[in-house]
């Protein structure tokens, strides 16, 4: 049986949440956004890669320097909301595994040596950290509005030039405003998306 407390952060965090469009003016203060980080930063990654990175744009300059790169839809709700996540990936994450997984010495070397598999393992898991992020910010009374709706190669080159860092998603978090929200629309059921075998 599901205790009270559960279910009260099961409907928040799953049942409840919505891809958010509209956010009121609550300010997300940097606080927050740490504390976000450190929450999301337990996602499990393949041998502890950890390989998302996040910018967080909050400034005017910023919301403008983004501004180019949003598809026409998204322009509106990202200049408005508190913070834009950009969600990208570090593609030298390697570099970091001699400390963050010094329990196998060859770490390192499995990816620096073999760029097809460094690739996808950025991916797949500062993919799996970006959902975690997304989780997170409904865990403590956030809200969030993911967006594939952009041009990568001008956030990378507005954010990112000269790095090893390429931009994944976008995700606008605040407080939302549930007057800006879409009918929910519905899910693949069990049998349409899964099976037992």
């Amino acid at each position: 049986m599901t205790s009270p407390t559960a279910s009260a952060v099961l409907d928040r965090v799953f049942h409840s949440a919505r891809t958010v469009n509209k956010f009121t003016a609550q300010v997300v203060d940097d606080a927050q956004l740490r504390a976000l980080y450190d929450l999301c930063k337990w996602a499990p990654t393949s041998m502890n890669s950890q390989p998302m990175r996040l910018v967080f744009v909050k400034s005017a300059e910023a919301k403008e320097r983004l501004r180019p790169a949003l598809s026409p839809g998204n322009v509106d709700k990202t200049m408005a909301a508190p913070v834009t996540a950009i969600v990208a990936i570090d593609h030298a994450f390697f570099e970091h595994l001699p400390t963050q997984m010094p329990a196998i010495p060859t770490a390192r070397a499995t990816f620096s040596d073999n760029a097809a598999l460094a690739q996808s393992t950025a991916f797949r898991n500062g993919s799996m950290q970006g959902g975690y992020l997304i989780l997170a910010a409904r865990m403590l009374g956030l809200d969030a509005g993911p967006m594939s709706g952009f041009d990568i190669a001008k956030v990378d080159e507005a954010f990112f030039a000269g790095t090893t860092l390429t931009a994944n998603f976008l995700v606008n978090l605040g407080v939302g405003d549930p007057s800006g929200n879409y009918p929910r629309a519905p899910r693949l059921t069990f049998d349409e998306a899964a099976r037992i075998v």
